[in-house]
């Protein structure tokens, strides 16, 4: 099994099958517009212009899940990322990315993508676990995805090959990007394995001022 065996809704209700970005990099995200992540739709979209004429996709998926940050609807959200983030990527209908009800796609992608903590010796990654302890412990048990702008990077192969947690920027993705684009266009990625390169996973890159918001959690 590989992500092309799902099906996803997009944000103006088509269906479509994953198997139409087969070949392609990709990096899939679960998205809100009232996060203090949200700032990271800029960068996402920079790389999506940069890369897609290489075969570069990103994939946006809004979620509702965490402290209701994602209470729109479809056209609010769309409007929204458009106005003020200029986002052409693709987006799809809001949904479920943890928990019994997530999507069939959210619950393969943690399933071969593991939660590895997050680097105390990173500021923002410690303030961010600190903040998750103390607010919503039960987030940081188990492989599932811990907030919004969780990101993971697919290679052509439709195989997983990094996992970013919420506090790395998405500029930080771009030389594992690059390194993917330049590769075969069949089966010959390493699966993810959870191993990160410091030196490329750069997650103090233009680091956010966090501020969190105590809003009860929805399916904790």
């Amino acid at each position: 099994m590989s992500i092309y065996d799902f099906n996803a809704i997009t944000i103006d209700s088509d269906e479509v099958s994953l198997e139409q970005y087969k070949g392609k990099v990709l990096v899939i995200v679960n998205t809100s517009i009232k996060c203090e992540f949200t700032p990271q739709y800029e960068s996402l979209e920079k790389l999506y212009k940069q890369y897609k004429d290489k075969g570069f996709e990103v994939l946006g998926f809004p979620s509702n899940q965490f402290a209701d940050q994602e209470p729109g609807e479809s056209d609010e959200i769309k409007n929204f990322c458009l106005i003020n983030y200029g986002v052409s990527f693709q987006l799809f209908k809001k949904g479920d990315v943890r928990g019994e009800d997530a999507q069939p796609l959210f619950k393969y992608l943690i399933e071969k993508a593991t939660f590895n903590g997050f680097d105390m010796s990173k500021p923002n990654e410690k303030e961010f676990n600190d903040f998750l302890l103390e607010s919503y412990p039960k987030l940081l048990q188990g492989n599932s995805v811990k907030w919004n702008f969780t990101k993971f990077l697919i290679g052509r192969d439709g195989n997983i090959v990094y996992r970013y947690e919420p506090t790395t920027q998405p500029e930080a993705m771009a030389s594992d990007i690059e390194v993917l684009l330049k590769g075969p266009k069949e089966s010959n990625e390493i699966p993810y394995t959870g191993d990160y390169d410091d030196k490329k996973l750069n997650t103090e890159v233009n680091p956010f001022d966090l501020v969190y918001s105590n809003t009860k959690i929805q399916n904790m």
